[in-house]
């Protein structure tokens, strides 16, 4: 079969909505493999992998991403659920979280703002521009929170989306061996740390390493959300940078 007929089946079948959903389960489950393979190597992150996989799919066939979104939205629409179902793993965890609160809120609360502003910062001194500085404020946040904060400051919320998968994924990477070097070895601070800093993708990771530390990461996710679309733009405006 020549390079030719190939595309032009690529064509054909680029025209059912199933092609995007197939094609992204496919790709997940060869890259969740190698990261078995590999004994979970972070830099063959299956979420990571996939994302790269996909997208060079995608810019090497000429698809549009609203050609592909059109299958891949059935799993879109399971981010729903799969965020609720979240809840169950934290019921487990509720002795230790009446106990733990308020520290809980304070850790997320910090670690929310810190990582904002600590990012503006950084690209500030690297001579970003005011609308990248406000995209990238809520970065750590998940993706639909995030765009809608970028969009009420005055970022772009596309370019925060990809910044929010990107941090996701960088979170998810490194952050077990971030915890090793720190000699961190509690997994309910490793989950309100990965939640905090890198929500979805984060807590997915943190589910693979413990069910606490899953359980936790959640709700960090959550309510980091939650405090961020409210501290946020004030904390911004206050420091006059919209």
């Amino acid at each position: 079969m020549t390079p030719e007929t190939l595309y032009e089946a690529w064509v054909y079948l680029a025209a059912s909505p199933l092609l995007g959903l197939t094609t992204t389960l496919v790709v997940y489950i060869v890259c969740n493999w190698l990261y078995q393979r590999s004994g979970q190597w972070p830099g063959l992150n299956p979420v990571m992998a996939s994302i790269i996989v996909l997208v060079t799919l995608l810019k090497t066939t000429d698809t549009s991403y609203e050609t592909y979104f059109e299958g891949a939205q059935f799993i879109h629409f399971l981010l729903g659920p799969a965020t609720v179902a979240l809840a169950f793993p934290l019921y487990r965890q509720l002795p230790k979280l009446k106990g733990l609160w308020g520290f809980i809120l304070g850790g997320i609360l910090l670690g929310g703002l810190g990582s904002a502003l600590s990012g503006i910062w950084i690209a500030e001194l690297l001579g970003a521009s005011g609308t990248t500085l406000l995209s990238l404020a809520p970065k750590s946040v998940t993706t639909p929170v995030g765009m809608g904060i970028a969009e009420k400051i005055g970022g772009l919320p596309s370019l925060t989306a990809g910044l929010v998968v990107l941090t996701g994924v960088i979170g998810a990477v490194i952050g077990p061996s971030l915890f090793r070097l720190l000699r961190i070895r509690s997994d309910i601070a490793k989950g309100i740390a990965m939640g905090t800093a890198s929500h979805g993708i984060g807590t997915a990771r943190a589910l693979q390493l413990s069910e606490e530390m899953g359980a936790f990461s959640g709700l960090a996710m959550a309510l980091s959300a939650l405090i961020t679309t409210f501290t946020l733009p004030v904390v911004l405006q206050y420091l006059s940078y919209y």
